[in-house]
């Protein structure tokens, strides 16, 4: 992925997602991101919760296409935290 897609999916990530998915006490995991494919995991109350495949569907998904509109996106859950998964913290937006 190129320099500004990656500092605009890490700030989507930290500005948009990551707040929203701990406002309900999930965490979110960024796995790896490609030219081809990002993989994000949800932990925390989201890992195991039964609405986190519509959440994924209807909001991770979509909101990482706006970046990254051709990559396929994989969307994993549960306690088990993937190897080498880095942590996006919640970040508030300034201004």
């Amino acid at each position: 992925m190129g320099s500004s897609k990656t500092d605009a999916m890490k700030q989507m990530l930290s500005e948009v997602l990551a707040p929203l998915l701990e406002a309900d006490g999930g965490e979110l995991y960024l796995v790896s991101a490609t030219k081809k494919e990002v993989k994000v995991h949800l932990a925390g109350s989201w890992g195991g919760c039964p609405g986190t495949p519509l959440t994924s569907e209807r909001i991770v998904q979509p909101a990482i296409r706006a970046i990254h509109p051709k990559a396929k996106v994989v969307v994993s859950s549960g306690w088990q935290i993937p190897k080498g998964a880095t942590r996006v913290e919640a970040k508030a937006k300034k201004g």
